[in-house]
Parts: C-alpha cells; sequence; structure tokens
C-alpha cells in the first residue's frame, strides 16, 4: 500500500513539471499594439499635442501656462435667486468667499464718482456693460478651500450652482437687458443657461443642445433650480449650425458656447476626451464646426443684437481662425461687415479676480504664468501666495458686424433698405482659453 502511494505521487510530481517541450513561449514576431490599448493614453497624447504647439504660440511663457493648464481648476458659486438664498449667502461670507461681479460693480462706481477733494473730474458713469442680477463667490486668490455641495433651500430648489467662474464672464459680456429673447445655442450641461435665467432679464429664453444627453442634463439641471411656474424656457435638441436658417433675425442675445478640445479636460481626464485615437476626425473637424456655429448663431441675432462665442481651449485654430473664418464668411455670403471694438472696461473691472495679458493680437487674454518659483499676474503685480490655484484663462474680443447687404442678388430693394436703415450687429467674440481665479 505504502509502495503504490509512493508511485502516485512520483507520478504526480512527474506531472506538474512540464517537458522541455511543452514550456509555452512566444516565437519572434513583429510588436504591435491592439487599438483597445494604445502605446499613449488620450491625456498624455494631448499633452504631446500642447506641447508642440503651444510652445511656439505663448514661447517661454509656455512652462508657466503649461503648470497652470495643469492645475485642478476652483469652483464659484452661483446664487440662485429662485431659492431661500440669503441663508446660502451668509455660509459664503462666513467662509471668507468673494463675490466678484458686485466687486467689479463698486470699482466702476468709484471710479466713476472719485473722493477726495484732489480727485480730478471724471465724466458720468457710462452704463453698467453686464448682464444684471448676478452674483458668483469664489475664494481669493491662493486660497485652495472648497465649496460644499449644493442643498435644497426651503423651496425645494438648491442654493447655488458650482461653476467655473470663468464660465460667467461670456454671460456678463452677453450685457441682456429686460424684455431680451435669448438664444443659448450649445447650452449644455446648463450652467451658463442657469445664469440667464438668473440675470431676470429674458423674455423668452430658447436652451438647445443637439447632444440628448446634455439636453437631458440641461432639463435636471432646470428643475433642481429653477421653479415650475418659469415657463419662459424652451429646451431643444436640434442641429445649432442650422439655427441661421430655422430662426434668422429673431434673438436679441444668442450665446454660441461651441464643442472644443476642452484643453483642461483633455490633459487631466481619460474618459470622454477628444484625443481618443476613435475622434481624430471629430477633433480635425472641429474648427469647421465653430465656424458654422458661429456664423449661425450671428443669422438667428436680429440686427441690433448681441452674440457671444466661447471657447476653453488655447487653440489658434479655434479661436482667432475660427473668427476671421466667420468674419470672412459673413462678408462674402451676407454682407456683414465686422469691426473690432475695443472692451477695456472688462479689463479693468475684473482685475481683481482676473490678470489679463496685455499684448493680445485679438481681444483680451487672461494669462496667468509662474515664475522664480512664484505666481505672478502677467503685466499687473505678484501675487501674495505660491499656489497655483488657477483654472483656465480667457481670450476674449468684442466685435460689431454692420450689415451693408444681402446676400441674395435678388433683394436689391431690401439692400437698400438695410442701408437706409443703418442697422448693426453686435457679435460679441468671447474666447475663454484658460479660467484664473
Amino acid at each position: 500500500m505504502q509502495a503504490s502511494r509512493r508511485l502516485l505521487a512520483e507520478a504526480r510530481r512527474l506531472l506538474s513539471r512540464p517537458a522541455p517541450g511543452l514550456i509555452p513561449r512566444r516565437l519572434r514576431h513583429k510588436k504591435k499594439w491592439a487599438s483597445t490599448e494604445p502605446k499613449f493614453s488620450p491625456a498624455r497624447l494631448a499633452l504631446q499635442n500642447f506641447d508642440v504647439n503651444y510652445k511656439v504660440q505663448f514661447g517661454e511663457l509656455w512652462p508657466s501656462v503649461r503648470v497652470s493648464l495643469l492645475s485642478e481648476h476652483k469652483y464659484g458659486a452661483l446664487v440662485n435667486h429662485f431659492s431661500a438664498w440669503d441663508k446660502a449667502v451668509s455660509e459664503l461670507e462666513r467662509l471668507q468667499a468673494q463675490e466678484f461681479v458686485t466687486q467689479a460693480r463698486r470699482r466702476g462706481q468709484q471710479e466713476a464718482f472719485p473722493q477726495g477733494p484732489g480727485a480730478p473730474p471724471r465724466p458720468p458713469a457710462a452704463r453698467w456693460p453686464c448682464s444684471p442680477n448676478l452674483r458668483c463667490y469664489t475664494f481669493a486668490r491662493g486660497d485652495i478651500g472648497r465649496f460644499r455641495p449644493p442643498r435644497a433651500s426651503s423651496l425645494g430648489l438648491l442654493d447655488y450652482y458650482l461653476l467655473d467662474a470663468s464660465s460667467l464672464l461670456p454671460v456678463l459680456a452677453l450685457d441682456v437687458q429686460p424684455g431680451d429673447a435669448v438664444l443659448d445655442l450649445c447650452a449644455g450641461p446648463g450652467g451658463k443657461t442657469l445664469a440667464l435665467l438668473l440675470t431676470g432679464c429674458c423674455r423668452h429664453l430658447t436652451a438647445n443642445d443637439i447632444s440628448g444627453s446634455r439636453a437631458r442634463r440641461l432639463r435636471q439641471v432646470l428643475r433642481s433650480y429653477v421653479p415650475q411656474d418659469v415657463n419662459h424656457v424652451q429646451v431643444t435638441s436640434q442641429d445649432g449650425r442650422m439655427w441661421g436658417d430655422l430662426e434668422r433675425d429673431t434673438y436679441d442675445r444668442v450665446l454660441v458656447d461651441v464643442p472644443c478640445t476642452t484643453d483642461r479636460h483633455s490633459v487631466l481626464e481619460e474618459n470622454n476626451n477628444i484625443f481618443q485615437r476613435s475622434r481624430k476626425t471629430e477633433r480635425q473637424m472641429l474648427p469647421m464646426l465653430q465656424v458654422q456655429l458661429l456664423v449661425a448663431g450671428l443669422l438667428a441675432t436680429r440686427p441690433g443684437g448681441a452674440a457671444v462665442y466661447s471657447t476653453c481651449t488655447l487653440s489658434h485654430l479655434q479661436n482667432e481662425y475660427v473668427v476671421g473664418g466667420a468674419v470672412e464668411i459673413l462678408a462674402n455670403q451676407y454682407q456683414i461687415h465686422v469691426q473690432v471694438e475695443d472692451l477695456s472696461c472688462f479689463r479693468h473691472l475684473f482685475q481683481d479676480t482676473f490678470s489679463f495679458f496685455p499684448s493680445c493680437r485679438m481681444g483680451e487674454l487672461v494669462c496667468f504664468v509662474q515664475a522664480g518659483g512664484r505666481c505672478w499676474e502677467m503685466g499687473w503685480h505678484p501675487l501674495h501666495s505660491t499656489l497655483c490655484d488657477s483654472g483656465p484663462d480667457l481670450l476674449w474680443c468684442l466685435l460689431r458686424a454692420q450689415r451693408r447687404g444681402w446676400s441674395s442678388s435678388g433683394h436689391k430693394e431690401q439692400l437698400g433698405e438695410a442701408l437706409a436703415q443703418s442697422r448693426a450687429h453686435h457679435l460679441y467674440l468671447w474666447l475663454p482659453l484658460f479660467l484664473e481665479v
């Protein structure tokens, strides 16, 4: 019996040891990598792309801008006036958060009416050039504090909406006035749409997004923040490029927040990254899509109205070249002449919150750089902190489009009437690059 057991144990030992000819080994072959396991991740590919292109654009400033791009962004808390918001405001002020819109308004008022006997006289103050009734709190530079998640108030609505503070700037630049009809052409996920409603000036607001999932997210935001009896909001899922044909010369204000490479998301997140290999064609077609959306947004704007164009990318192809392409199309096909206007008042009003780069080929650049281990405001003064906690900066410009004629040669009488009336389109082109708060 014992001999049989020893024999079985030896047999098991021999069977458990593979013979030399049975050892698995890989034969020589050309190395390949599957499409499901790319050699470079989308985020790494995005950063390599930016290192090549943006280094040429920014020169010696690119390393500092790169640090800002890779930094975690900071949020602003947009107060929801539809809720019982007094308690939320008190809590935000206890956290020493700063309400930068009111600060900008006060700065304009103080400089319009200088104090002191030696102060020189100033001309009468101009009208506040921003959309009214918005309150957004953010922490001071160098403060890496975080806001708590929004809570439902006694009215059942959330007390504030967390967003990048720079996302509010296009809405402010839109300068919505009481009784305006407003179109948000690419509205998802809904932060700017909510801000437009909070101005209290929209006679009618159309919020459109071609993406079904983003449109559903937009509806959820409206249900969470806006009372049900606010019935002047229409949510649609149409192709924004067709809006110039659907509702031409209809809206007083149009916001065109176009899809882009979303530079910060592309270098920090792998999910839904436009630098995925499967989205290469989509990425290459972005500038054409942006031009089409911008032209459609302007065509949907009535003469005398205003439109804002916004992105969150550093790319010249998605910013200046899009503007140039849209301006050329408007001039050649629709006889709408566009000239750049000065918006230096924004640089002055918001200098406590945003740092504006002084040398821009077009518009205004909010630039954040780091030098010598300290954070500096480009063109202004050094920050009193070594913390680089800014988000994307902004490039934006203000353009006015004068209607000179009509695209159809068979409408000469309409052309003469338009020239006689001398009506104008105002096109505000807001090109966000990087948020800094």
